[in-house]
């Protein structure tokens, strides 16, 4: 993007979510310097996930606070001020569950006034019409006939990944650990398992309909029938809106991770971070650091059938570092900027799509999610 097209105020905004805080770092479109504001939302507060709202210039933090519980608390004005809804996602009374936490919040699409959705722990769906104010329990799929069978992952019965069709209205998917995928084409009032030819080398029957570990996923830009996941046991792409998905963990040092990170363009470029060192049937995930103590993002530009890992300015020796799902995120300039955080706190970030790396800050608390948007 030349400096020409660059407006006063359009800034890119980084928005981490934290064991103990929020924080918001702030650039203009050359991503050279950045300028920390927070922390907020101190008191109590893990930050699970944070979302920019475009449509209304928010944004949207996942809070989990200890002696208070779940919240969802909005800024429109990068943090200067916060309000909660006014009520709060909950089960409805009398159904014996109760919101433990929030794990994702997903803003509607553009020509959705208002629209939000939250995924939460005990894994289900809530939806707001009122930009977050009030929100309402989709049933149908907190029903679904395979509930009574879902299990828990080591985090938790937990709904965290949320992918909007941009084009058809009625289609959507969400990912449950350790459950899988779950798709509809009809607005929620059905919902269907989606995890044809994803592993869960953990269940007797390695191919279940359900029971696989999914860690995240997202739908490909420009292309709404792909959808890729990094899962407990590999990461796998779909070219048929979550019919089937195809295994594309073949040149990873490892199946096992957390994040998924996507280009804003490119619906082949994806970028991934292996942990542990399960491959073939292994499970993974016992160690929770990143392969061979090396921290290498490894990157494909086709989609999946090679990966090459990405070094530059990256710790290759002694790094006992760890990611979360929400530990990663992409922004849409142009090359795009690649951003992750670690539960030790470090936020690295690479403006050239991965091809090199700096350290943008250090020593914050254990990192949860990373959020990127381009205002303006």
């Amino acid at each position: 993007m030349t400096a020409a097209s660059i407006k006063p105020d359009q800034r890119v905004v980084l928005m981490v979510g934290t064991h103990k805080a929020a924080f918001l770092f702030t650039s203009d479109l050359s991503r050279r310097k950045w300028r920390m504001h927070g922390p907020y939302l101190t008191s109590d507060s893990s930050i699970f996930h944070m979302a920019y709202d475009p449509r209304e210039d928010t944004v949207f933090a996942a809070v989990n606070r200890t002696v208070w519980g779940p919240e969802v608390q909005r800024t429109r004005d990068l943090g200067n001020t916060w309000s909660a809804s006014k009520n709060e996602p909950r089960f409805t009374a009398g159904s014996g569950e109760t919101v433990k936490r929030v794990w994702h919040i997903e803003p509607g699409r553009p020509w959705e006034p208002g629209v939000l959705y939250a995924g939460v722990e005990p894994a289900a769906l809530f939806k707001s019409e009122d930009n977050g104010e009030t929100w309402q329990e989709m049933k149908t799929l907190s029903s679904h006939p395979t509930r009574s069978q879902w299990q828990p992952g080591f985090g938790g019965l937990c709904l965290h990944s949320i992918a909007l069709d941009p084009m058809r209205r009625e289609r959507m998917y969400v990912g449950i650990s350790a459950v899988g995928v779950f798709g509809t084409d009809d607005s929620g009032e059905s919902w269907l398992t989606m995890n044809r030819g994803v592993h869960a080398f953990f269940m007797p029957n390695p191919l279940p309909e359900f029971g696989q570990c999914v860690h995240k996923m997202y739908m490909a830009p420009g292309l709404a029938d792909r959808l890729y996941q990094q899962n407990h046991c590999g990461v796998y792409r779909t070219d048929s809106a979550g019919a089937a998905w195809n295994d594309i963990s073949a040149g990873l040092p490892s199946r096992f991770g957390f994040v998924l990170g996507l280009h804003p363009r490119d619906p082949k470029t994806l970028y991934v971070v292996p942990e542990d060192n399960a491959t073939g049937t292994e499970v993974g995930g016992s160690n929770r650091v990143v392969t061979d103590i090396k921290m290498r993002v490894f990157r494909s530009r086709d989609a999946g059938a090679t990966w090459q890992p990405l070094t530059k300015g990256l710790p290759q020796n002694n790094a006992f570092l760890h990611l979360l799902r929400e530990g990663m995120s992409v922004d849409s300039c142009d090359p795009c900027g690649v951003y992750f955080g670690t539960t030790t706190g470090q936020l690295y970030y690479s403006r050239d799509e991965g091809d090199s790396w700096e350290l943008l800050a250090d020593h914050l608390p254990p990192i949860n999610s990373i959020g990127v948007a381009v205002r303006g």
